[in-house]
Parts: structure tokens; sequence; C-alpha cells
């Protein structure tokens, strides 16, 4: 029997920064450093929450991939915005903050 493919990769498992190619830059975002990837949407296969607005990013959608930049975690550190919520980051409060 083969092992299932839906299975959810390992938290711990390193990104592969080889497979990301150029495009990845550094950003910062509440006093740490972040690497950020803009995606087109094209290979988006799956609906993503978006941290900044608690909304889904629906396939097909362009949008921002952020990570820690230190120590570059693994899979699981990354997560996955609107281009806009990205870029209002610092200007709002997490959903549920008291302002």
């Amino acid at each position: 029997m083969s092992p299932r493919a839906n299975r959810r990769r390992r938290d711990d498992v390193p990104l592969a920064l080889g497979r990301l190619g150029g495009g990845t830059t550094t950003e910062t975002y509440a006093g740490q450093r972040w690497a950020v990837r803009r995606l087109t949407g094209a290979s988006s296969d799956r609906t993503y929450l978006c941290p900044g607005c608690e909304q889904g990013i629906p396939p097909g959608t362009p949008h921002v991939v952020a990570w820690p930049d230190e120590g570059v975690g693994g899979v699981g550190d990354r997560r996955h915005w609107h281009t806009s919520c990205w870029g209002a980051r610092e200007r709002r409060h997490p959903p549920g903050a008291i302002r």
C-alpha cells in the first residue's frame, strides 16, 4: 500500500530555498525580518487564511507568502497574506485586538 499523498508536512522540515528561485525579498514586520515572496496565484490550488484580515485567499489569487527570515523556519512558519493586507501590516491591529 502506498503512503497517502494528502498528509500535512511536518513543521520542522526546513524550507527548500533552492526551489523558491528569484523574487524573494527581505522585509520587516513587528520588529523582525521576514523573507517575502509575491505569487501570481497561478500555482495556487487551495484556499489560504490571511493572518491580516482572517479572510480566505481563493485559489488563483495573487498574494504574498512570508516567513521569519532568521533561522529560516520550517514549512509551517509560512503565512499567506492578501497583497493589500501585507502592505498594511504595520498600520492595522490583528483581528480581536483591543484598539
